[in-house]
């Protein structure tokens, strides 16, 4: 009779999803096993934080479906016993700008060489993402095979959903604290998600709010593994209706009920810019709802403010008036450089628009690869004896609106 503690077998995954946060591959691995349920299909997630050797034990109870972080996935590469990727057909990079920055850079290498991977011309490699600047897309191509595909949902990749109302804000550095009380309490209660550069900024806020009597919680990269979970559960709950986190902590977020997102801090150009804005405020007005997003600007920002207002105008949303002269002339075409493919970019492989869809949040971008690569804006192409794949992405100050006690 087979006994799961004592009759082991090499996991032998098909697909492999690579995910840059550990919550984010909890979300996916949610959404697998329901996907699942009934079936022969079986999906794990690896992620640090916890035991290897508990993962290990995961994978050796069969695995068809591996969500991981990227460390955890090199590290069970590592272990012949416990991995092989000898049955991969698809390997999936999700937030791939994120992925493709240069933080990851040896991960990722490492993860697209594929170790004893499927070497058969039916193994194809997806990349997914909300946007697709040019920078990640040169990045892209080095791993991809010439004839890629690049698969745009929903107009712009990197455009704002209409559903999400965008405010700035001018406030100054030391004023941001009073700032955000000031505007969850002009607010009616709601789950609220509020955003803030460095961690140690998150931990101040998080102290100030909860000293003030509101219900916050905090999550970012220096908290344990069950602080994480708990702070994401009690948001989820309602038990802490404000959360506080770092942008990369919330990146891929699918939570319902987000009301209202908080951008404490803007991103600067050297940390994604605009990009990483679009990401941020996208965790609101997702799926037919309506969000709010309210973002502080100061004289610190003035690098994202073009940007800013490009984006603004093309969401239809109100220009505030200390970024009015930064409003291109009435009847100009507002320019947004990163959307231009790169000389000779547009000949290397074929690129499709897919219909006017709400994709939750922001427009996306994808690519795909019959045996190489894809993206919210898509890229990919088929190997030699593939079949064509295909592949969807789904992908002043705040009025009262009543005055009310969290």
């Amino acid at each position: 009779m087979y006994n799961p503690r004592r009759d082991r077998v090499k996991a032998e995954p098909l697909v492999v999803i690579v995910v840059p946060t550990r919550e984010l591959a909890m979300q996916i691995f949610d959404e697998a096993r329901r996907m699942c349920y009934r079936s022969m299909l079986r999906p794990v997630a690896a992620y640090g934080g916890r035991p290897m050797g508990d993962t290990c034990d995961d994978l050796q109870a069969g695995c068809d479906i591996l969500i991981a972080t990227p460390g955890r996935l090199c590290g069970l590469m590592d272990k012949p016993h416990a991995l092989t990727m000898s049955r991969v057909k698809f390997t999936i990079i999700d937030e791939a700008d994120e992925m493709l920055n240069q933080d990851w850079d040896e991960e990722l290498k490492k993860i697209m060489a594929g170790g004893d991977t499927n070497e058969d011309a039916d193994h194809q490699y997806l990349m997914f993402s909300a946007t697709f600047p040019k920078g990640a897309r040169k990045m892209a191509r080095e791993y991809m095979s010439p004839d890629f595909y690049r698969i745009r949902v929903g107009g712009r990749a990197g455009q704002a959903h209409k559903n999400i109302r965008q405010e700035i804000l001018h406030v100054d550095g030391d004023r941001k604290k009073e700032a955000v009380y000031d505007l969850l309490m002009a607010s009616k209660p709601g789950r609220t998600l509020i955003f803030c550069n460095a961690k140690p900024a998150v931990d101040l806020m998080d102290d100030f709010l909860y000293n003030r009597g509101l219900p916050t919680t905090s999550i970012h990269s220096d908290r344990s593994q069950l602080e994480r979970e708990d702070a994401l559960r009690c948001f989820r709950t309602g038990k802490c209706p404000i959360l506080i986190a770092t942008g990369l902590s919330a990146r891929g977020w699918d939570i319902k009920g987000i009301e209202h997102v908080i951008q404490v801090d803007l991103p600067s150009t050297m940390y994604g810019g605009i990009h990483e804005y679009t990401h941020r405020i996208g965790r609101t007005g997702r799926i037919g709802h309506q969000g709010l997003a309210t973002s502080f600007y100061n004289d610190r920002n003035e690098d994202l403010a073009q940007d800013l207002v490009n984006l603004l105008m093309e969401s239809q949303c109100e220009v505030p008036d200390f970024l009015a002269h930064l409003k291109p002339e009435e009847g100009a075409k507002i320019d947004f450089d990163d959307d231009s493919d790169e000389e000779g970019e547009a000949d290397e492989g074929a690129t499709g628009s897919g219909g006017e869809e709400d994709t939750g949040g922001v427009a996306t971008d994808a690519v795909a690869d019959g045996g190489a690569v894809a993206a919210g804006s898509g890229w990919g192409a088929p190997t030699e004896g593939a079949g064509e794949g295909g592949f969807t992405a789904d992908a002043g100050f705040h009025p009262a609106l009543a005055i009310a006690a969290w």
